[in-house]
């Protein structure tokens, strides 16, 4: 038989084996020891690999391991230029701007209920849809996905037949916006042409790039690919690259790839720098008109070492059994006016976003770190809540002021609570003149959460990560972030604050932005209940929905017992996510009816926005000048806004403690730990280490028995060894594999002889 049939051959047999559903991607040195290749074979196979790619049914990801294009069953076919000018295709098909395909005849749709919503994409080629206002989503397989990706809108036909406790099914057949226009991946170079791997699994098909449109990038480098044709269902789509990151092995570019493809504004346009340029430096004396002046309180800010944007300052005394706490905030909205370049863009940004390397400014760092600042030893402009509060912890009056002060001393947490702790005598003696109030301020944080938590206040003790980089930003340590008693001290004062604000302005019935916290869905604390009884503890729930209160006695009934971590966390998970409206309806976790973000103007907008009201409302320009009819047009869309922008921030600044938490444990490889289990699913079980980090021990790993997955507790059970793996059960791992790319830690069940890391 002649060389070039027998590569055919055998090019029909590894496309074969790379779409076995058993399949697993491997390298093509895995391939050939499958297949015991010889030396001449394995030439011959990477040959075949190499065509297959080329003819785009097969690819290769950035480790070398090679798989089947999904849905790739014949020959990528590009469209010749007058095919691609009309948009028309040898099979008579046409395209719509958002890439749908039409034919000739109508397409065949099944019948069923049409809805339309956001398509969610899975890493395997299916998707979800999800309804605005509709708890559950749409499962939509692989093959019924059309050229739908991420966060495209789409239309979606509801496959009839749904059956009772089982997720819908449907099909999209029209895309009615597009959510990505650009991806933001690794550059993979092929001879005449390449492809980007997109850093977010969610969007699981790699993006063909013909090589005019390459821009000279290399192999392995970060890059941003615009989406020229969202191809089909037999073919990938196709970009062309508009930036390029740097490679991904250098310093940073790993963190910059993830601010892009959130789309965070990371430069300020040039107009906006123009005009923080032409703010001044220091405070004018034209500003101190109708400001109480507090220069001569004693004051202090605290905050972490390396801050640098400080925006609230505290001063403490007490008389006759009265503590007089100032919160002095600083007043970035003097220098920020409503509606100019500065507020747009900071509107734009909705908040300040704070990655493993960088932060990114809501507002430009002369701003920031320079005159909004409240930097020690010089005057500075702030709207201050002056509240005069009892032994119990109740505000007996108060008063929202525009001020000037002039900070004392800039604290740091540690130092603060090692003077408390009496473990720096140092410290103590450098600051003896605050030392008094410091324990002051202790006393009244302790009455305050006291207070807090006698109405049902909720706290969820989750340590947060604090990942430590080298000078080439390598991660070289990962640590939970400690609360201790300075770090209590700021929250209970600026807690209040908050509550304050938002009291006398709900009551006020003014125009305003609320941090509303609703109560969590009745289905899901019915379903914790249950899991709760058959875990042997009895709760009982006064009325139809559940009070924080409520949910705090199940947090203490738990504490100290094995299942505190699972009933925690399930906790957790029925609970809403926080967000910003217009109306005050309260904050479920705090157990408060009254709630806003008044105290970090510099790096959260809703804070700013307020910001304003209040001084409109204290100069009277509110019904004088018309202004209430202006906030009550314009706050809508701001909470809408801020709501958004603080997803986004929360989402990139969690990718990237993921990724750095994975280049950390990439230097652990084969390493043993002990943690405990933090989630189970179908696929296996996560299990969270006392440094924060969490990986997967993936099901198919654990080999010794055919494992099924509990829904209603939590719990994989084996059917032969009937060994459970529950949430909170502590266990030993072993670290497998970490892939910084892919921002995941995958575990091992290690032995129990293995000694521990």
């Amino acid at each position: 038989m002649k060389k070039g049939k027998i590569l055919e051959k055998r090019k029909k047999f590894i496309q074969e084996l790379l779409g076995d559903p058993l399949y697993k991607p491997m390298r093509l040195r895995e391939i050939a020891s499958l297949l015991n290749l010889t030396k001449e074979e394995k030439e011959d196979l990477y040959e075949i690999l190499e065509t297959l790619i080329k003819e785009r049914r097969a690819k290769v990801d950035a480790k070398g391991r090679y798989s089947l294009l999904s849905g790739k069953k014949g020959k990528y076919e590009k469209p010749g230029k007058s095919e691609a000018r009309s948009g028309k295709r040898k099979d008579s098909h046409v395209r719509d701007r958002y890439g749908n395909e039409t034919a000739d005849r109508e397409q065949s749709v099944p019948e069923g209920t049409v809805k339309e919503g956001i398509f969610i994409g899975h890493p395997k080629g299916f998707g979800f849809v999800e309804i605005e206002g509709e708890e559950e989503d749409i499962f939509i397989p692989e093959e019924d996905t059309g050229t739908a990706v991420h966060h495209d809108r789409v239309r979606v036909v509801i496959r009839e037949g749904h059956k009772e406790g089982k997720r819908r099914e449907g099909v999209v057949t029209k895309i009615l916006e597009r959510g990505m226009t650009e991806v933001v991946g690794t550059y993979q170079s092929n001879r005449d042409y390449g492809f980007v791997i997109s850093d977010n699994p969610k969007f699981s098909k790699d993006v063909f790039i013909p090589r005019k449109d390459s821009r000279g990038v290399k192999d392995g480098d970060k890059v941003v690919a615009a989406i020229t044709d969202y191809g089909s269902k037999n073919k990938s789509p196709e970009g062309k690259i508009t930036e390029n990151l740097g490679n991904c092995y250098a310093p940073g570019t790993d963190i910059l790839a993830i601010v892009k493809s959130f789309g965070i504004p990371s430069e300020f346009p040039e107009r906006v720098i123009n005009q923080a340029n032409r703010v001044p430096d220091h405070v004018l004396e034209a500003d101190f008109d109708g400001r109480m002046d507090l220069r001569h309180v004693q004051m202090v800010t605290i905050d972490g070492e390396d801050a640098k944007d400080l925006d609230d300052a505290v001063s403490l005394t007490k008389e006759d059994g009265i503590y007089h706490l100032g919160v002095h905030i600083a007043d970035v909205s003097n220098y920020v006016q409503g509606g100019s370049a500065l507020d747009r863009e900071a509107l734009k940004r909705g908040t300040s976003v704070y990655l493993a390397d960088r932060v990114i400014p809501m507002l430009p760092e002369r701003l920031s770190n320079g005159i909004c600042s409240l930097n020690q030893g010089v005057d500075r402009l702030t709207l201050s809540c002056l509240m005069d509060i009892d032994e119990q912890g109740n505000v007996v009056s108060h008063k929202i002021a525009e001020t000037v002060i002039c900070v004392d001393e800039r604290m740091s947490y540690t130092d603060v609570k090692n003077i408390l702790e009496d473990t720096d005598l140092e410290a103590r003696e450098r600051y003896a003149k605050l030392v008094p109030m410091f324990f002051l301020m202790k006393e009244l944080s302790a009455i305050l959460r006291s207070s807090r938590h006698s109405r049902g206040s909720i706290d969820f003790d989750f340590p947060e990560s604090k990942i430590i980089l080298n000078a080439a930003g390598r991660a070289i340590d990962v640590k939970p972030y400690e609360a201790n008693v300075a770090t209590r001290i700021i929250e209970d004062f600026m807690l209040l604050a908050n509550e304050t604000v938002a009291k006398e302005y709900c009551r006020g019935d003014y125009p305003f932005v609320y941090r509303t916290h609703e109560n969590p869905d009745p289905e899901k604390v019915e379903s914790l209940l249950a899991l709760i009884h058959n875990q042997g503890i009895s709760i009982q729930k006064a009325k139809e929905e559940i009070t924080p209160k409520e949910i705090q006695s199940i947090l203490e009934s738990i504490e100290g017992l094995p299942n505190e971590p699972l009933i925690s966390r399930l906790a957790l998970r029925t609970m809403k996510q926080a967000r910003y409206t217009t109306e005050c309806s309260g904050h479920f976790g705090l157990a408060a009816r009254y709630y806003c973000h008044f105290t970090s103007p510099i790096r959260r907008y809703p804070d700013l926005q307020i910001h304003r009201i209040i001084r409109d409302n204290l100069r009277g320009r509110l019904q004088r000048e018309g202004k209430t009819e202006h906030y009550r047009e314009i706050l809508d869309e701001v909470a809408r806004q801020s709501s958004v922008c603080e997803r986004r921030a929360d989402d990139a600044e969690r990718e990237s403690d993921k990724l750095k938490k994975a280049e950390y444990m990439s230097y652990h490889l084969g390493e043993v730990f002990e943690g405990i289990i933090s989630g189970v699913t179908g696929w296996g079980f996560y299990v969270e280490l006392p440094n924060t980090v969490e990986g997967l021990v993936h099901v198919n790993t654990m080999r010794d028995d055919y494992y099924t997955f509990d829904q209603d507790t939590y719990e994989l059970r084996g059917d032969l060894t009937k060994k459970v793996y529950r949430l909170g059960q502590k266990i030993k791992v072993r670290v497998e594999d970490a892939d910084p790319m892919m921002k995941t830690v995958d575990f091992v069940i290690a032995d129990d002889t293995e000694d521990d890391a």
